[in-house]
């Protein structure tokens, strides 16, 4: 597997783990129950998901690889600061209002990340076999 199909394939695990967290947070929101410890955790296997990402887009830009748009790298930096952000932003609140923000969040990064795949290359490789 070449390191071009690596990135791809973990981007689309980025898109389908941001889809669950949204998921997963409208439910809490919905049941009243706010953020739980164990969604948090999820949070930070999102984030080290998409660091992960980021460090093997990195190497593909040092070993020469460019994707077609420059919107590319737009696309990573802001999936990479936007859970962080929001921990930020809600002071590592766990209420029911943190939830639904998380929620918005993760499918926001979900739908970054289908854009990031659309601009990452003409024809994506994790893609070609569907």
């Amino acid at each position: 597997m070449s390191l071009p199909d690596i990135h791809c394939r973990i981007g689309l695990s980025v898109i389908f783990f941001a889809l669950m967290l949204g998921v997963w947070g409208v439910i809490a929101f919905l049941r009243g129950t706010g953020v739980s410890n164990n969604y948090r955790g999820a949070l930070v296997v999102g984030e080290l998901l998409v660091i992960g990402q980021a460090v093997v887009g990195l190497i593909l830009v040092i070993t020469g690889y460019w994707p077609p748009d420059v919107l590319h790298f737009l696309y990573g930096i802001v999936v990479m600061l936007m859970w962080v952000m929001t921990y930020i932003y809600t002071k590592g609140a766990m209420t029911r209002r943190e939830a639904m923000i998380y929620a918005v969040v993760s499918f926001f990064i979900m739908g970054l990340g289908i854009r990031g795949i659309m601009t990452g290359s003409q024809v994506p490789s994790c893609l070609a076999s569907f």
